[in-house]
């Protein structure tokens, strides 16, 4: 891994690698080959964090799964949710070019073609989260975004990049 990519972060106890996890989620680790042939299916450049995160483990379910936010969203005043983290891949269930991933929330669901939805939520499609690519181009370092298809697909600024994102999950415990 990168040493400057998720520098002074311990991402030794970050996954919970469930029976359901490992089922829907996590994929092999991806070959350079594979991460050009998504990113060429997606039409998006993946930034390096989330590559090097997938490197070392490709998709699942973090611990840590919520997010603050400045705003309400549907899912709370003060926070989003994610059931998980879609890894680089085809073959399951959540990654990014499987069955219920990034093309086919955009082709199938109307969510807005301006990234790559890289996490699904509790709410079953209603809202995901998305590498934003409006403001740096196809090719440039995307925002993370929360996007909510209840609220005609508002967009709720998370991060200013998926390593600050990743940083940035918090315990489901702390809104208990």
């Amino acid at each position: 891994m990168d040493k400057e990519i998720f520098k002074d972060f311990d991402l030794t106890d970050f996954w919970d690698d469930s029976d359901y996890a490992l089922k829907e989620y996590v994929e092999k680790s991806p070959t350079d080959e594979l991460i050009e042939s998504i990113e060429k299916e997606l039409c998006y450049k993946l930034p390096a964090s989330y590559i090097e995160l997938m490197k070392v483990h490709n998709g699942g379910i973090p611990k840590k799964n919520c997010f603050p936010t400045a705003e309400p969203t549907s899912w709370a005043e003060d926070h989003v949710a994610i059931s998980g983290i879609m890894g680089i891949g085809r073959n399951k269930t959540y990654s990014l070019c499987g069955k219920f991933g990034s093309k086919f929330m955009i082709e199938e669901w109307g969510y807005p073609d301006t990234g790559v939805l890289i996490c699904d939520c509790p709410s079953a499609g209603h809202d995901m989260v998305m590498l934003d690519y409006s403001k740096c181009g196809r090719n440039g370092e995307p925002e993370v975004v929360h996007v909510d298809q209840e609220r005609d697909y508002k967009k709720t600024f998370l991060a200013k990049d998926f390593e600050t994102f990743i940083k940035g999950l918090i315990s489901e415990e702390a809104y208990e």
